[in-house]
């Protein structure tokens, strides 16, 4: 392992004098392996952070609170167990993913749960951050906001967010409009908190250009969907693997949020991908009442899809990732020798 093994992340300190939390100062890698729903489950979320990555997974992966229950305690007890018996002295953070929306009935019960469990990280979406921030920290936990634009960024940030996942075209799953470069830049005049930014990265050459650009941390998702560890069913993680950026549909009509789609599977669920027409009714992310069909058989997939060859375990995917991401700042090393740049 090179100097990836420590990275030092741009913070602070755990914590700051305003009471934010900061991203933990040494990671592997700058990563979160992105909370997936009906992909993400124990085992990615375990690897993820065995491997030295922020692993996380989406509450709503959960059919019942008892289901969540299972879930939170088996990851902290298989990281608690891992903790000094691994090459790093301890695992990555873990963090779950809430959806604070206000059709979501069970928030208040899966909130408890973060109450009793404590994952270092929670990620808000489709929402305000406020409903979490209280419980959160009360226990010196860390409150990111994932948001798909400006407004939604600016709203998070005087909510009280500690940090922002910036959600960029290219992204799976919901996706944002606004290229990452122009997402960081603009947050940062009016931000301070960490970045997190999500959209098309799938190498260790796409995390060291996130870095330079201004981001504290990368959230790639379309990345982990062909690992051995994720739930997806072996026929999405192969069509990952088959297909590349031009297999992609982005449309509102499946969920009535703008999502990124795997063009294959639309048309094997007898959908037009040319004419998937509106989205009708009222947009419903109430996670006792998850519209998991829709996900289930139409798979979403970001444009980072194009350099993905293989279907890895985690551990392999990550060494891979930190592999790229050090011949990147090698290599901007050498373009900016001589310059009076130092590029770490």
């Amino acid at each position: 392992m090179g100097d990836a093994l420590n990275h030092e992340l741009p913070s602070h300190g755990v914590q700051r004098s305003d009471g934010r939390s900061q991203l933990p100062p040494s990671l592997r890698l700058p990563v979160f392996a992105a909370p997936m729903f009906l992909v993400s489950g124990v085992d990615l979320v375990v690897a993820a952070c065995q491997a030295g990555v922020v692993g996380s997974f989406p509450t709503t992966n959960c059919r019942t609170v008892g289901d969540l229950d299972v879930w939170m305690g088996s990851i902290s007890d298989s990281l608690a167990a891992a903790a000094g018996k691994t090459a790093r002295e301890a695992p990555a953070p873990w963090a779950v993913n809430l959806i604070t929306h206000s059709s979501n009935a069970r928030l208040a019960e899966d909130l408890k749960l973060v109450a009793e469990y404590r994952p270092p990280i929670v990620i808000t979406a489709l929402g305000s951050p406020r409903p979490v921030i209280e419980v959160v920290k009360s226990y010196g936990g860390m409150v990111i906001a994932d948001v798909v634009n400006l407004a939604l960024a600016r709203k998070a940030a005087d909510a009280g967010a500690d940090g922002l996942a910036c959600i960029a075209a290219g992204a799976g799953g919901h996706t944002g409009q606004l290229s990452p470069f122009a997402f960081i830049a603009t947050v940062r005049e009016f931000f301070d908190g960490p970045i997190v930014v999500g959209g098309a990265i799938s190498n260790g050459a796409g995390i060291a250009g996130a870095i330079a650009a201004g981001a504290d941390a990368i959230y790639m998702g379309t990345r982990f969907i062909p690992s051995r560890e994720s739930l997806a069913p072996e026929a999405y993680k192969q069509m990952i693997v088959d297909h590349g950026t031009g297999d992609l549909v982005v449309s509102d009509a499946i969920t009535g949020t703008a999502a990124s789609w795997l063009r294959p599977s639309l048309v094997a669920n007898g959908l037009d991908p040319d004419d998937l027409g509106r989205p009708s009714g009222e947009r419903n992310y109430d996670s006792s009442q998850s519209p998991a069909k829709r996900w289930k058989d139409t798979w979403a997939a970001g444009q980072g899809l194009q350099t993905i060859r293989a279907i890895q375990p985690v551990a392999e995917i990550v060494a891979e990732l930190e592999q790229q991401y050090e011949a990147a700042v090698d290599r901007f090393g050498s373009l900016t020798a001589g310059r009076g740049i130092d590029p770490r």
